[in-house]
């Protein structure tokens, strides 16, 4: 495990998947903890796809290559390839064994900074490939919620109307359902994670605060740069996800070809695509 300290913050990071493991401010805990039992995760990074494919497959060139849900950078091993007391630099790239679901050269970097009660999360993704690189990535931070999940809300930095797109089956079935109406205070319910995620195409607000009135402190997260945004908990769990994405799930009438995917990036050879986003406890 990696440690990142500053002052009173503290972060770990694993370096299977790069993922944020523990976020603490005065040695209280911030981040959900892994459990077998209910969700053995705590903030996988999605790449080189978020959420499902049409039969967990698409096409490229004529060919059909198969991937799992958000893709395999959460099992894959990064190099820690700088560190210094408070922050790392974890290196991925492709190898053979990869190229039988994902056939494109690449380097994967996550850069993990810490400062006062802040830690902001970069991605850096270069095509090595000597053609146009399709891809998405996404974060996947899960929050604890130490009073219960109908005791938060999630406050926007603008008004918005919301309409959540439903996911049937693994991918969108092209339904939609209005969850906020012309407001910026989105109080969480278990009903609306009965099927999936609540999935906006439409935000405008680049921040989101998660708070209660039961606690003095929130978390702020800001993503700009990010299509799309995502709010996810299973019945009855103690935790929920804030994820900002770069990508999304399937459509149900997609033809599976990456290159036409919705919220595909596609990225020149040699060139490198930039997205962070930050976790701030306030």
């Amino acid at each position: 495990m990696i440690t990142l300290s500053y002052n009173d913050t503290k972060a770990e990071i694993s370096n299977i998947g790069a993922q944020l493991r523990s976020l603490k401010l005065k040695n209280i805990e911030y981040i959900w903890q892994p459990d077998k039992n209910i969700w053995n995760e705590s903030a996988p990074v999605l790449f080189p796809i978020c959420s499902g494919l049409k039969d967990d497959e698409y096409i490229y060139n004529g060919r059909t290559y198969h991937m799992q849900k958000h893709g395999f950078a959460s099992s894959e091993v990064f190099t820690v390839e700088n560190k210094t007391d408070n922050s790392v630099t974890l290196l991925h790239m492709s190898n053979e064994s990869i190229k039988a679901q994902y056939p494109f050269d690449y380097e994967l970097r996550v850069i993990f900074t810490l400062s006062e009660a802040k830690l902001d999360v970069k991605y850096e993704v270069k095509n090595l490939s000597a053609e146009t690189m399709y891809f998405s990535i996404g974060a996947h931070e899960g929050y604890r919620l130490p009073y219960g999940l109908e005791n938060y809300e999630i406050k926007f930095s603008q008004r918005e109307t919301l309409y959540a797109y439903k996911v049937c089956g693994g991918v969108l079935s092209g339904e939609k359902k209005l969850i906020l109406k012309d407001n910026n205070i989105l109080p969480l319910k278990y009903d609306y994670f009965t099927d999936d995620a609540l999935i906006f195409k439409d935000l405008k607000s680049k921040s989101a605060v998660l708070k209660t009135n039961m606690s003095r402190r929130s978390i702020k997260v800001m993503f700009e740069g990010f299509d799309y945004f995502l709010v996810w908990t299973v019945p009855k769990a103690d935790f929920v996800c804030i994820e900002p994405w770069c990508g999304i799930t399937d459509n149900a009438d997609h033809d599976k070809d990456i290159t036409k995917k919705e919220g595909i990036n596609a990225l020149s050879p040699q060139k490198t695509f930039f997205r962070s986003h930050s976790i701030e406890i306030i």
